[in-house]
């Protein structure tokens, strides 16, 4: 009888672990088949568009409520605090939102578990988007959203000057030259503040100019050092001609947005996000989006979007497993669109006709995303951004050339990516 009930206990120590193991012994965890209250941490809700979502799970699931954690807006921020917390082992966090770039470094650090990829419907999303949740053959989350960025742009001013939506970097600085005079209103602003937004916006550049910084493995660096310059040269070129205002220095995802919706932009970059609310805004029917324009044509953008994976350390592992296969199915997939203005993952959303009318960018947005570039794959990932985006800031501030902030950072890259032993 005691044989009997160790192997009957055995067994459902197998059931309560199933989806939660790829393939051979998942991490041991202290609540790989826990129920319960669960909380879902991520980044701040700019949209206030997720606790409705959330309420549809707690209103069916009332003993096993999910509680929204939000952390700041910025995703070093996120991070950081992510971090501190699973580094004491804490079990405050269940389901962790993550940007896709931090898949390698959680992984490769024991916080979060694997998971079955054969329990998530992978072959429905974007082809490439599942792979960021990749490492080292294993799935270790699951893509909620994806992001690609995208040129908003004043159409009725465009309209008015009977000038199109520009492809180039040229066109782009002549019409943003144009308007920003004659408008008295800023040309063009991205993410400039130094953090992982400006490092995005620098790798577009580069990637728009034919480019690559680093390997895909990110163990090599494969920054050309005249193509670098060009980019970085287009950015800052545009500071000290005015047509980037210094305001965009300071600028994160929501200064920028808020600019562009409040009238003092005639182009920015932005993710997907920013089109809700400027919908809704007095801008409203006076924008629109395209591709990113590149050096000689359209240019392409950083793969972006968030990844749902599950915390090491919690103790409610099971309801965050049934959690995440709820919060990334079809029905949630459609309202993240639509009440939150994030690219879903889901490929066949973005053909929709009824999406597609009251969504109009939507075949831009898959554009941008099937043409997009990851970001690379590796644990040291945070400290290639820091690196990237501190030379880059140097360089648009003025205090630095460009032909030496680039031949540095390609030696700072070096030594992050191979260091000395």
């Amino acid at each position: 009888m005691a044989r009997r009930a160790v192997a009957v206990l055995a067994a459902l120590m197998v059931a309560g672990c199933a989806g939660l193991t790829d393939s051979g012994a998942a991490r041991s965890a202290p609540g790989t088949s826990g129920t319960g209250p669960i909380t879902f941490a991520t980044g701040k809700d700019t949209t206030a568009y997720l606790r409705p979502l959330l309420d549809r799970w707690n209103q069916t699931h009332p003993d096993e409520p999910v509680t929204l954690l939000e952390l700041p807006e910025a995703a070093d921020e996120q991070r950081a605090q992510m971090v501190a917390n699973l580094q004491a082992h804490s079990d405050v966090y269940d389901v962790l939102g993550l940007d896709v770039v931090w898949t390698a470094e959680f992984a490769d650090a024991g916080w979060i578990v694997p998971l079955d990829r054969n329990q998530f419907p992978l072959d429905k999303m974007l082809k490439g988007v599942a792979d960021t949740a990749m490492y080292r053959d294993r799935l270790w989350a699951v893509p909620y959203t994806s992001n690609a960025g995208l040129l908003y742009y004043r159409s009725d001013l465009l309209k008015k000057e009977h000038l199109k939506p520009p492809r180039t970097w040229a066109e782009l600085r002549n019409e943003a030259t144009l308007l920003s005079s004659k408008y008295h209103i800023g040309g063009y602003a991205g993410q400039f503040l130094p953090y992982e937004g400006l490092t995005v916006n620098f790798a577009e550049a580069v990637q728009s100019a034919g480019g690559q910084i680093l390997s895909p493995d990110a163990r090599r660096v494969t920054m050309d050092l005249g193509t670098t310059q060009t980019a970085l040269g287009f950015l800052v070129d545009g500071v000290e001609e005015g047509w980037i205002p210094q305001e965009a220095l300071t600028y994160k995802e929501e200064e920028s947005r808020l600019a562009f919706q409040d009238g003092h932009l005639a182009f920015a970059r932005n993710w997907p996000h920013a089109y809700g609310p400027a919908t809704h805004s007095s801008l409203a029917g006076k924008f629109a989006v395209t591709r990113l324009p590149g050096l000689n044509g359209p240019g392409s953008s950083t793969l972006g979007g968030l990844n749902l994976a599950i915390s090491a350390y919690s103790k409610r592992q099971k309801t965050a497993l049934d959690f995440i296969r709820y919060f990334t199915g079809p029905e949630i997939q459609r309202l993240v669109l639509t009440e939150g203005s994030f690219p879903p993952v889901w490929a066949e959303l973005y053909d929709d006709p009824a999406l597609i009318k009251r969504f109009p960018y939507l075949p831009v947005l898959k554009e941008a995303i099937l043409s997009a570039r990851p970001r690379p794959v590796t644990p040291n990932y945070n400290q290639v951004s820091l690196v990237i985006s501190s030379a880059v800031s140097g360089a648009l501030s003025s205090s630095k050339p460009v032909d030496e902030t680039v031949a540095d950072l390609k030696q700072q890259l070096g030594e992050v990516v191979q260091p000395r032993g």
